[in-house]
């Protein structure tokens, strides 16, 4: 033999340093033997033809997990050319996928079913391929039984590593290994028992005798797949005869013949030795079950006799004993059969199909795209090789797997499911570097919910696409060490609390359990898949992106401007108003509007540009505002960071238009529209919340101690053990003397106690203002002209006690500062003002902070007890402290926490008394009869109300806004900083005292829920009298709202208008004089006296001046108009036999009070509209006042009809008090009147006529008016009883 060259030396020498290190050696007579190298390099060189490949290297088990971190494949016998077709050809399917590169490894290695590595570990019937550096799993299409257990040499194969490097992968055998050491011999004759005699031993009632070395011989029919029950792994095999259709079933379940599952080929033959019968506890079914001995051959005829049924059934006479796994297997699968419904089910087919892998839809799921069309779904069968092989680009055959078309009207593929009697064969590997991402083999909460409901492909996959959206909506927010989607008995996961209540729904309880013999053994098949109905999801939940946009399409379907105005008030407005009353509106969405139901899902925080709450997903942020059910403010801190569902809500889509209508006859002409904007946020109540993932490191006492049982919606025992974590609950309360010894600043330290520890102060809140711009010089910054304004908010508070050193800072103890107790008989809490300046990132707080609430804040890993009073700035001495004059001032750092406690109306009487605040606030709340009162002398307040009425209108002009104000514009804004808001505000729906709130439009950008049926807390608004002495108030930049309750979900719109009762109580006009300043909306049964003043015109619908013949009269500067407004006044007296009112009515209102029909009062109005303008001024008595010329005919007709004996008459008249009269009437004395009823005079004292708005009129029949006056006749007499007797 030639001397090998110097780089055959340096592969040999590599050689056997590989052969030391990886290869076991072994065990001879005389001890350990040298590695197997010499064995290796012969069939080496034999497989390659002859020669060392010098150009590949060995590489062991644990080099190609911990260096290759890409997929890579070796081929060691092919040339470059024959890799390259190979290649080729792989990328046909996916065409857009690279192909595996090739590296030049050799891979040697023992074959082993994994028995002897871990002896805890479960054998799963998996093969492994290991070496003394590591083991590592294999697949193969092909697989020899003699190859176990075997050093093998593997000429092609592919390494796939995990998507998650931190895992190893595994080995795809693309060739048949070369076995190192010769293969066993099979022994030569063995008697046999067929299939047609084997199956008298199943079906016999005799009892069967029992024969450890019974062999059973036939053509492989059908493979189950391996199976895991209560730590056993199993599976079934049926062989069939050769010449007729009888089969018989086998179970295979001891650890060293699982190996058999990759060896066993449908349509092959095989002969199995020592079976032994056994029964099935439950179900009856009687099988062959493997023993230790038993042993799989491939069949040949000429190796085998036939053994005949009475040989068989000689031997030792014993029962069969059941099999030992039978009780578990029943047990382990409890599920549910679905309900079946006899007009919609529909029948699965069974079939047979081979396809490629394009596509992983969900690994997790065990779901699998095949071609680009068809859906696989292994999810009923166990992956217990944990999908390996399966990559885009193998191929697999399918044998009797289900087909289902349309199971859910969502899913767009479909669907073949595989059941237990089902065959899935992996036909080839993919030639593509695809990715391997294995399912998880533990908390797998897609295949825990599945078996558990034993849900059908329907419900399965929308479980699925509810489980796809929930991680890919959240997992961002939570990091990938804590998944959602895993769950354990110790801890519920936040996609369980999700869904579980949602299956619960709509699977019907049923205590029948999935068979799973019947559906592997019976001759009928039956299983989860034979039958479906076509899913239509019961439910819904989006990503907050698609819940905008889709409330944004609700909003605008079917949309008309002439929805948003009554037609009786639109024709009579002008452009200007016109427009400017569609500018503004918004539009309700719940629940139910959305086909399925939607529920909401976000995590809460707060927003970094308004600080207002909101939702947040990946996709998108939703405004939110949060109210209680028992109108107490929402203060749960602890919920920031949390992840919260919501399936009652109210979504508000705020509706901006930008339009240029001419008049009300336009309002149809979509092209007036220049541009339309929305806004959407959802409001809530608390109680309608449940969390499903608490934020880590959050204070959770406020959550238990207010009412937390209301949060516990579906699945009470989950939400409060996440809730109420013994770690949070209490923790032991330190000695709360300070260290003077020591000077540490809370921000910095390195005491072992800062770490864990953590300062608390209690406060209560006298005064909160809101958010703006502020220009405070902070201690620590330099002075500069350029500065910028900071947006921030301040609260006036009171300090509770004294500092407390906590051990944690999740302490959640009681309020020990109310209880402690002076020795001396002082005051025993120390009270004292401070001026809380919030910025930056403490502006998160601005939600919670509510007036009357006890909140302490925290400061986490620091234990200096002065850390208030260092931070407090300007500096002030300490014997000016407890002066009111002088309030610190204290910038709340960002990384305080805040915790509200409890409201001071909460308090014990003992507490009230420690804390001797009961008057001690700065910021009363007033009513609104209170805040209306003449008496009321303050110029800032705050009251609480229902809103009403919402009304856009233009600014007043005598209202200038501040620099602050025009500071806080902002790029986007979508109402004109002209505008303003007017809400009327009501103390109770139908209540007749109402107060105008009026607010400009730079402060509604984010002002969110001020709609009609909202209660609102206003707070710090500043009171005004206009120059007709109504009382109104503006919102300032000090203010601030909060709101108490939302509206109701049947809210109609447009809502009431202000002040409107459902039925106005019948009154009398003397009865009005004492409350003339809140007169409510009232009825009177009064009669028409006279028409003192009547005025038609038209005019111009941009500039109001008169409208004449087409055009508008106005000629300097000349207006463009071509549309007019047909408008209506007039001035009438009533009486009701107590006193006499002057009452104005308008437009439509007029032609009630003149008696007209709609046709006659149309033909009216178009009669003056060639003149521009008609007026009548009659007196009271007959022939006086009048202004028009006798020869004008509409005048005559129309001073005629007010003359006429039939326009004084009774009816029925709703109104209100006239708060804008033409000129402001003084307070007048009483006065006598002389009344003539026939010849009799009667002289009575009448009071000064009030001024009226006429709200509606109502014709008074003849019955109606008997009853009316008898009403009034009884009333009087009691009334009259009553004050007698008083």
């Amino acid at each position: 033999m030639a001397e090998p060259s110097a780089a055959e030396q340096r592969w040999l020498e590599a050689a056997r340093d590989f052969a030391r290190r990886a290869l076991p050696a072994r065990e001879g007579p005389d001890g350990p033997e040298p590695p197997q190298l010499d064995a290796v390099l012969r069939c080496l060189r034999s497989a390659v033809g002859g020669d060392l490949p010098l150009g590949y290297s060995f590489i062991s088990i644990s080099d190609l997990q911990h260096q290759q971190c890409m997929p890579c494949c070796s081929h060691l016998t092919w040339s470059t050319n024959e890799f390259k077709e190979w290649a080729h050809q792989g990328q046909g399917a996916l065409p857009t996928q690279s192909a595996l590169p090739r590296t030049y490894l050799i891979l040697v290695g023992y074959l082993t079913d994994g028995r002897q590595e871990v002896k805890e570990k479960l054998v799963d019937g998996c093969l492994y391929v290991k070496d003394n550096t590591g083991i590592i799993p294999c697949e193969l299409l092909y697989f020899q039984l003699e190859w176990l257990d075997s050093l093998l040499l593997f000429p092609g194969w592919s390494y796939i590593p995990q998507t998650d490097q931190s895992a190893t992968g595994y080995v795809e055998i693309l060739v048949d290994p070369v076995p190192v050491n010769l293969p066993k011999e099979v022994p030569d004759s063995i008697p046999v028992t067929y299939p047609v005699s084997a199956k008298l031993l199943l079906t016999s009632r005799i009892p069967c005798k029992k024969r450890s070395n019974l062999t059973v011989a036939g053509e492989l029919a059908r493979l189950g797949p391996l199976l895991c029950v209560h730590q056993k792994t199993f599976f079934f095999l049926f062989l069939k005869c050769f010449t007729s259709a009888v089969c018989v079933p086998v179970l295979v379940q001891k650890p060293n013949q699982l190996a058999w599952h990759h060896i066993l080929q449908l349509g092959c033959s095989y002969t199995i030795t020592g079976l032994s019968t056994s029964s099935l506890k439950k179900s009856g079914h009687r099988v062959f079950v493997t023993g230790v001995s038993s042993c799989l051959l491939p069949y040949c005829a000429e190796q085998v006799r036939e053994q005949p049924l009475d040989s068989a059934l000689q031997g030792e006479s014993t029962e069969s004993s059941s099999l030992e796994t039978a009780e578990p297997l029943s047990d382990s699968l409890e599920l549910g059969v679905e309900e079946e419904r006899p007009r919609s089910t529909k029948e699965s087919k069974i079939i047979s199909y081979v396809g490629t892998v394009t596509k992983i839809l969900n690994v997790q799921a065990g779901l699998f795209l095949l071609d680009n069309k068809v859906c696989l779904c292994l999810s009923y069968q166990q992956l217990l090789n944990s999908a390996r092989g399966l990559r885009p680009g193998a191929c697999v055959e399918l044998i009797d797997v289900h087909l289902l078309q349309k199971p859910l009207v969502s899913f767009p593929f479909i669907v073949l499911g595989a059941c237990l009697s089902s065959t899935v064969v992996l036909k080839s590997f993919s030639r593509l570097s695809t990715p391997y991402q294995p399912p998880a083999s533990s908390g797998n909460l897609y295949l825990q919910l599945l078996f558990r409901y034993n849900l059908g492909m329907p419900l399965y996959l929308w479980l699925v696409s509810l489980l796809e959206m929930f991680e890919e909506r959240f997992s961002c927010f939570f990091g990938r060490h804590r998944p959602l989607l895993r769950s354990t008995h110790q801890n519920t996961g936040a996609a369980e609390k999700f869904v579980v209540p949602l299956l619960q729904a709509v699977v019907p309880d049923r205590e029948e359990a999935r068979d799973i013999y019947n559906e592997i053994l019976a001759k009928v098949h039956q299983c989860p898949l034979q039958k479906y109905m076509t899913l239509n999801p019961p439910c819904q939940a989006p990503s907050l992106s698609t819940v905008c946009h889709v409330a944004e399409q609700k909003s605008w379907e079917g949309f008309s401007p002439s929805q948003l105005l009554s037609p009786l008030e639109a024709q009579h407005m002008g452009t200007q108003e016109l427009n400017r009353r569609l500018t503004w509106s918004y539009y309700t969405v719940s629940p139910g509007s959305f086909q399925p139901r939607l529920i909401l899902l976000g995590v809460l925080r707060v927003s970094s540009r308004s600080n207002s709450l909101q939702l947040q997903d990946k996709s998108s942020t939703l405004p939110c505002v949060i109210a209680r059910k028992d109108g107490s403010p929402f203060t749960h801190t602890a919920l920031l960071g949390s992840l919260l569902q919501v399936e009652n809500y109210q979504l508000i889509v705020e509706r901006f238009l930008q339009t240029d209508f001419p008049s009300w006859e336009h309002l149809e002409n979509l092209e007036h529209v220049r541009e339309k904007k929305t806004s959407v946020y959802v409001q809530f109540y608390f109680e309608d919340v449940q969390v499903l993932h608490a934020a880590e490191g959050q204070i959770q006492k406020c959550l238990r101690s207010q009412n937390s049982s209301s949060l516990r919606k579906k699945d009470d025992s989950s939400l409060t053990s996440e809730l109420e974590a013994p770690e949070a609950k209490m923790l032991k309360l330190e000695d709360p003397k300070p260290d003077t010894h020591r000077d540490e600043n809370c921000q910095g330290g390195q005491s072992s106690t800062r770490r864990t520890s953590c300062v608390s102060r209690l406060f209560l809140v006298t005064q909160k203002e809101g958010l703006m711009l502020r220009n405070y010089q902070l201690p620590g910054e330099k002075v500069g002209e350029g500065r910028e304004l900071q947006r921030s908010f301040q609260a006036t508070v009171l300090w509770l006690g004294r500092p407390q050193l906590w051990s944690h800072p999740r302490e959640t103890g009681n309020l020990p500062e109310l209880e402690e107790s002076g020795c001396n008989g002082e005051e025993s809490v120390t009270r004292q003002e401070a001026l809380l300046l919030f910025m930056r990132k403490s502006l998160r707080w601005f939600p919670f902070l509510h007036l009357d609430g006890l909140y302490r804040f925290i400061v986490p890993c620091c234990s200096d007890l002065e850390v208030f009073d260092k931070l407090c700035f300007p500096p002030v001495p300490a014997k000016l402290l407890s002066r009111s004059s002088c309030p610190l001032c204290l910038p709340v750092q960002d990384t305080w926490h805040l915790q509200h406690e409890t409201w001071i109306s909460c308090l014990t009487e003992r507490q009230l008394a420690a804390m001797s605040v009961q008057t001690g606030t700065d910021q009363r709340i007033s009513s609104i009869p209170e805040v209306l009162s003449s008496s009321f002398t303050g110029s800032l307040v705050s009251f609480s109300g229902e809103i009403m009425e919402r009304t856009l209108c233009a600014s007043p002009k005598n209202e200038k806004p501040s620099v602050t104000v025009s500071l806080q514009k902002q790029k986007g804004s979508l109402l004109a900083s002209g505008h303003s808001v007017k809400l009327s505000v009501s103390v109770a729906p139908g209540s007749p005292v109402v107060v105008d709130v009026y607010i400009a439009a730079t402060y509604l950008q984010h002002l969110w829920g001020l709609l009609p049926g909202a209660k609102i807390l206003f707070q710090n608004l500043e009171r005004k009298i206009s120059r007709f002495h109504n009382v109104y108030c503006t919102y300032i930049a000090s203010s601030c709202v909060s709101i108490i309750s939302l509206p109701a979900s049947h809210l109609p719109f447009p809502s009431r208008p202000a002040g409107e009762a459902s039925s106005p109580s019948l009154v009398f006009l003397s009865s009005l004089q004492p409350h003339l300043q809140n007169l409510p909306q009232s009825r009177i049964l009064c009669h028409l006296s006279c028409v003192l003043t009547l005025s038609l015109q038209w005019v111009c619908s941009l500039c109001s001046s008169i409208f004449k013949e087409g055009r508008c009269t106005r000629h300097n500067p000349p207006c463009p108009s071509r549309t007019g407004v047909r408008q209506a006044s007039a001035w009438v007296l009533v009486e009701d036999g107590t006193g006499e009112a002057l009452v104005v009515c308008r437009n439509q209102h007029v032609a009630a009070m003149l008696g007209l029909s709609l046709l006659e009062w149309e033909a009216l109005q178009n009669s003056v509209q060639s003149r521009g303008r008609v007026s009548i001024e009659h007196g009271e008595a007959t022939g006086t006042g009048c202004v028009e010329e006798p020869e004008d005919l509409l005048a005559c007709y129309l001073r005629s009809l007010c003359r006429s004996p039939l326009i004084c008459r009774p009816i029925l008249l709703d109104f209100s008090l006239n708060r804008k009269p033409s000129k402001i009437l003084q307070p007048a004395p009483p006065q006598l009147r002389n009344f003539w009823c026939g010849e009799v005079e009667f002289v009575s004292q009448v009071g000064p006529r009030l001024n009226l708005l006429c709200l509606n009129v109502e014709e008074v029949e003849q019955d109606a008016l008997s009853y009316l006056n008898s009403e009034r006749i009884r009333r009087t007499s009691s009334h009259c009883q009553v004050e007698a007797t008083a």
